[in-house]
């Protein structure tokens, strides 16, 4: 596909005299910009979910969740990757992410590696995907040849493909399952995909799983209950989480959590059904850990 026909590398005409602008309107010309991110994931809000109820069985089945991208788009895949762990408790190892250059072009630009078709697919191969895979390719243009690798890799092998791009009618689009075009135009900076079309696919990456850990039953109500106690912050916000869950005083709740390792969901169903931490464990463990479910068993 010729780059001069991307939406994403079109000039923007309202912003052609941007630099002579004083820093407030620049700011403001920046930032107003951004609401075309949240606008062109509202319109694909269809697609993200049909892409959360697909991979949900893949992933109940054990299967696990690869991102794949390049440059500010795979380093947005390594990052929803790795907040799963501590926010929902998610297995490290079922979440994980490859970015064309390897974990170098994490922090510093690897020219060229967004090029090499060939290292999509090694990098993919490398972490042997199964058919319970979900595999997220994310590119702005759609056609970057590094996820287009893995996502051919990944079709072979028969995992679930979702090719998340900025401009409709690509390649990651056309040949993933399910293809969510964020529509974000062009740039404030022509061609600065790290703008607006990063932002759409840092929401929709944050929706997608986000929603697919509540369906796995990693949410109780709206609250975190599957959250990694590991520091002072965190140890609050479970005493926090298990008060709102319950209704008990903050003394409670933190026995609670006390005798149940600091576990939300078990010192939640340890209060609520007046049980101790081993048997209210193991009614979670029956119902695959979901908080509601263990409640409404008898």
């Amino acid at each position: 596909m010729n780059p001069s026909l991307l939406a994403t590398e079109q000039i923007s005409e309202a912003h052609r005299d941007l630099e002579t602008r004083s820093t407030r309107a620049m700011v403001q010309a920046l930032v107003d910009d951004q609401l075309r991110a949240v606008q062109a994931v509202q319109q694909a809000v269809p697609q993200i979910a049909n892409a959360v109820e697909l991979a949900l069985e893949r992933i109940k089945a054990g299967g696990r969740l690869i991102y794949v991208g390049a440059g500010t788009s795979g380093r947005l895949g390594q990052l929803d990757a790795s907040e799963l762990p501590p926010t929902f408790s998610w297995p490290q190892e079922r979440a994980v992410a490859c970015i064309a250059g390897g974990r170098e072009a994490l922090w510093q630009a690897v020219e060229g590696a967004e090029d090499d078709f060939e290292a999509g697919r090694r990098d993919l191969l490398a972490l042997c995907p199964t058919v319970q895979d979900v595999v997220i390719g994310i590119a702005a243009s759609g056609t970057t040849p590094y996820p287009l690798g893995a996502i051919g890799v990944a079709r072979e092998v028969g995992a679930l493909t979702i090719g998340i791009a900025n401009n409709p009618e690509t390649p990651l689009v056309q040949q993933s399952e399910v293809g969510i075009v964020l529509d974000t135009g062009p740039e404030v900076i022509s061609g600065s995909t790290r703008l607006k079309a990063g932002t759409a696919q840092k929401i929709a990456l944050n929706a997608f799983s986000s929603a697919l850990m509540v369906r796995l039953g990693k949410v109780y109500g709206n609250l975190m209950v599957d959250v990694q106690a590991t520091n002072t912050k965190l140890l609050a916000r479970a005493v926090r989480l298990t008060v709102a869950a319950t209704g008990v005083a903050e003394e409670q709740a933190r026995a609670a959590l006390q005798s149940s390792s600091y576990r939300v969901k078990t010192a939640i169903v340890m209060l609520k059904k007046n049980l101790d931490a081993e048997a209210a464990q193991a009614l979670l463990d029956r119902v695959d850990g979901n908080v509601r479910q263990a409640l409404e068993s008898e």
